[in-house]
């Protein structure tokens, strides 16, 4: 493991900005530069490194000399290992992910937020995707996720209490929320775009794959009623990717 010194922030910190990213150092650049832009003090940076061989520990051992950072660079079991450690080691309030290539829509999104009161343990927003806005749902138990973990923000302690489940590789955020949702946490959507969502990503590009993981989570975690209710419809669609070979 490769880490300065991890210490608690002086002063409260409202948001612990989790980044995850592996051999992607120019949009982890971009993703750091997002948050770095931001108007608002009362965070932390957190950047969760998987051993990346393309200059990322370099970048990140130069960049601690310049801003507070606190970065880990060893090997993981993926992307929600990675999240998971970046939560232990954060001391915010809240904590959001804004992994590699995913930006903050504005300077000023994490003032915005703070200033609609976070009367919620879960509180999001809505994405820009492709250069196109999308709005985000009201809460309700789903097939999918109705939202994305890059506009919301969950309390820390909750995210100890609910890590998110590497058995499922394409789907443990879609997991986790769920157990919050069923647990009768409060969410609350906002009406604020908060990030630019990058498209790359693997639930994106296996999508049969992600919908397959989908339905594993709804048959862990629903009741038998709520199978009933949400297993139809994702068969068919994970059958309708399956052919066109998505």
């Amino acid at each position: 493991m490769t880490s300065p010194t991890h210490k608690a922030p002086t002063s409260f910190c409202m948001f612990s900005v989790i980044t995850v990213a592996r051999n992607a150092l120019p949009e982890l650049k971009a993703t750091i530069s997002s948050i770095d832009a931001q108007d608002f003090d009362a965070m932390e940076l957190i950047v969760i490194d998987g051993a990346s061989t393309d200059g990322t520990k370099e970048f990140l051992e130069c960049l601690s000399c310049r801003h507070s950072i606190v970065w880990v660079s060893e090997p993981d079991e993926g992307i929600y290992d990675a999240m998971n450690k970046g939560v232990n080691l954060a001391h915010g309030r809240y904590c959001i992910f804004m992994n590699a290539a995913d930006t903050f829509v504005a300077a000023n999104v994490l003032s915005r937020v703070e200033a609609t009161g976070m009367a919620a343990d879960v509180i999001y927003g809505d994405i820009i995707k492709s250069g196109k806005f999308k709005r985000a749902q009201s809460p309700h138990n789903s097939h999918r996720m109705y939202y994305c973990h890059q506009a919301a923000f969950t309390l820390r302690h909750l995210l100890i209490s609910y890590p998110f489940d590497i058995r499922h590789p394409l789907s443990a955020d879609f997991k986790q929320s769920k157990q919050l949702y069923l647990a009768q946490h409060t969410f609350r959507h906002i009406h604020i775009a908060v990030a630019n969502f990058d498209t790359h990503g693997i639930s994106n590009t296996k999508r049969s794959a992600g919908l397959k993981d989908n339905i594993s989570v709804i048959i862990e975690v629903d009741s038998l009623l709520w199978q009933l209710r949400l297993l139809p419809r994702l068969w068919f669609t994970y059958l309708f990717c399956l052919m066109r070979g998505k």
